[in-house]
């Protein structure tokens, strides 16, 4: 059986006092993992610059720092672990040894855990019988210290003599007088813990316990040096005084800052170097809800960088960027990905949010959507990026649902303005201001976008749309041409197929009607060759019509109408010829409404009356007429106004006999005749 962490009577924490070079400290007690120590210098919480041994080990391990800690700084080494059960066992199921002495070690740890933070408080002596342990109410107690009664019970006492006078009173009706102590109180200053703001001095640890001291730390006007992260976590606050407060990274090797939780604001100071200017990932809690408003971040490797890490209990969401300007940035301005097994970066904001280059070489994109979903926005957002970029705005391969509204693009050496990678998905892009000399939308995606006043030569590009009632004064139609013979599947993303056969027979095969529903194409044949165009429906439909329709003679034509069951012919013509009959004497007028006219004499003499060739609907026309009966009686074909075809009236005297004639818009002529 594996060996278990046994629990020592050890109190779970280790202070010691760094002397400048010692790099390597130990904690006596064990951890279940690296995660369960934490690391204190002077009492800030430290996220990085150090490593951990020695989990899992009864007698505990070390902490070995890349850096020593400076001579006369407090190193502090503390357990902490989650309050929470790992096991669950089952009625009837296994009894696992390792799972319950896992789970008594747990609690074990979590017993002294609370042990060791009751033992820093103040308490009444065991002999004594406590009647008061509660303190007077927050009225009562305000600006007033702690003292005791006669029966040593708490009270609120006045602090005249004690500490400093009330001196401060807010102009206005209703203000209260406070104690300055009290005032001073309302914000803390990374200063108040010893930074200097010279701009060489490292400031990192003064502003780490700022952070630590306080849920809101302003940064009075300097330049702050800082040589590892600044982190943060919720409902904290981080401001300065516009562009005099800086922090200045002294490396491109770490990020300036780090919001792991959720509901953090960041407003009005500027970011200079760093990896990423701003990092934001749920490490702890959902990153969900943060606010970065007036920040300017020059030269990071990465502006600002959304990150779904690895775990989607903690995701990166409905975080908010407004009025940030990002210049020089040498990989990405912003970007959002997915590092591990975490969602993706979804429902994000981001509202006058500028990238520019200021030519500075960018090996990345000014907006770089690498992973993301579900209405990630950029709205009157600007990418001004050196020739060296990829692209303006990249919507890469797992983007689902990203909106640009008003977007301004601009670069040089042929940079695409958006560029769409395959396997993007609606993407949608209204009033592109496109002033780069590459592509206004380079499309890899398959059309798996929408664009509103978008895009070059065509602005607009509308996907599955329902329109009621519609007024167009020009409509255009995407076309697509086909000379290879063979067979070919009719592509639905083109509504006119203009198809040549010159180089052999083609089959235009059309997708199965249920696949197409409400789907309108056309096929025409541009050939003058013999060989044949063929209409097909795929699967077990039949073709337009419920037969295969073929296009042979030089400009034929056919389109077809999906309803979802079938496919239909509206226009074509190749048409079946229509027929019609017809029984009489006298003078029958040819209508040319059908293509064969089956006429009987049999009653009398029957004349049958060509229009004249030359009217409109005569031009071009090709109609036969046949006599069907076995009388003697003659069917004479005359013109109305004319000779008749070839220049004479033409007598069908036999039963079957038949004439074909056509017009040529000036004089009826025979095509045949038996």
């Amino acid at each position: 059986m594996p060996e278990h962490i046994k629990m020592p009577d050890v109190e779970p924490v280790v202070r010691y006092l760094a002397n400048g070079k010692q790099t390597a400290f130990e904690y006596p007690f064990p951890i279940f993992a690296s995660e369960d120590l934490q690391v204190f210098l002077n009492g800030a919480l430290q996220s990085s610059g150090f490593s951990v041994s020695g989990s899992g080990n009864t007698n505990g391990g070390s902490v070995t720092f890349d850096t020593a800690p400076t001579s006369g700084q407090a190193v502090t080494l503390k357990r902490q672990v989650p309050y929470e059960r790992l096991t669950d066992f089952l009625e009837g199921g296994d009894f696992s040894a390792v799972a319950i002495n896992t789970e008594l070690d747990y609690l074990a740890a979590s017993i002294q855990q609370v042990a060791r933070d009751q033992s820093a408080m103040l308490h009444y002596d065991l002999s004594e019988s406590a009647v008061t342990t509660s303190l007077p109410d927050k009225k009562t107690r305000a600006n007033k210290v702690l003292g005791f009664n006669g029966d040593g019970e708490p009270v609120a006492v006045s602090a005249e003599g004690t500490m400093a006078a009330p001196d401060y009173t807010a102009t206005g009706t209703g203000a209260t007088t406070r104690t300055s102590s009290d005032k001073f109180g309302d914000v803390v200053s990374v200063k108040d813990f010893g930074a200097a703001g010279d701009g060489l001095t490292d400031d990192t640890l003064a502003i780490q316990q700022a952070i630590a001291a306080s849920d809101s730390v302003y940064i009075p006007e300097g330049t702050y040096l800082i040589t590892s992260s600044l982190r943060l976590t919720t409902q904290q606050s981080l401001f300065g005084a516009g562009q005099t407060s800086i922090i200045k990274c002294n490396a491109d090797t770490f990020s300036a800052i780090e919001l792991v939780e959720d509901y953090i604001t960041l407003r009005n100071f500027r970011i200079e170097g760093g990896d990423v200017g701003i990092h934001l990932y749920g490490l702890t809690r959902p990153c969900v809800q943060n606010s970065i408003t007036d920040i300017h971040i020059i030269a990071p490797k990465t502006g600002i960088l959304l990150d779904g890490y690895d775990d989607t209990n903690y995701p990166c969401y409905w975080n908010n960027f407004s009025r940030v300007l990002i210049e020089q940035p040498s990989v990405n301005g912003v970007h959002l990905t997915k590092t591990g097994a975490g969602d993706t970066p979804n429902a994000n904001k981001f509202h006058d949010v500028r990238i520019q280059s200021k030519s500075a070489a960018i090996s990345g994109s000014g907006f770089y959507i690498e992973y993301g979903a579900f209405n990630n926005s950029f709205i009157d957002c600007e990418a001004n990026v050196d020739g060296t970029a990829q692209a303006c705005f990249l919507i890469g391969a797992n983007a689902n649902k990203t909106h640009l509204i008003n977007p301004y693009a601009e670069s040089f050496n042929v940079v695409p303005n958006i560029k769409l990678e395959s396997g993007s998905i609606e993407t949608t892009i209204i009033n592109l201001l496109s002033a780069s000399n590459g592509s206004a939308i380079w499309d890899l995606s398959g059309g798996e976008y929408i664009a509103l006043n978008a895009g070059y030569p065509t602005k607009n590009r509308l996907n599955k749309t329902t329109i009621t009632d519609l007024t167009a004064t020009l409509m255009s139609y995407d076309t697509e041409y086909i000379d290879t013979a063979g067979l070919h599947e009719v592509d639905l993303s083109h509504s006119v197929h203009i198809v040549s056969a010159i180089n052999g027979a083609i089959e235009m095969r059309l997708p199965a009607a249920g696949d197409a529903s409400g789907v309108c194409v056309m096929i025409k044949k541009v050939d003058n060759s013999s060989n044949l165009i063929s209409i097909t429906e795929d699967g077990a439909g039949l073709g337009p019509d419920k037969r295969t329709l073929e296009l042979g003679g030089y400009n034929d034509y056919a389109i077809i109408l999906s309803n979802g069951a079938e496919w239909f012919i509206i226009s074509s013509n190749r048409m079946a010829g229509n027929t019609r009959y017809h029984d009489g004497t006298g003078t029958y007028d040819i209508d040319l409404t059908v293509d064969v006219y089956l006429l009987s004499a049999f009653g009398g003499a029957l004349t049958a009356r060509l229009p004249p060739a030359n009217a409109a609907k005569a031009a071009g026309r090709i109609v036969t007429i046949k006599k069907t009966d076995g009388s003697s009686n003659v069917v004479t074909v005359s013109e109305q106004g004319g000779s008749g075809p070839d220049q004479y009236s033409q007598p069908l005297s036999a039963q079957y006999e038949a004439i074909t004639v056509v017009s040529d818009g000036s004089n009826w002529h025979i095509i045949s005749k038996f």
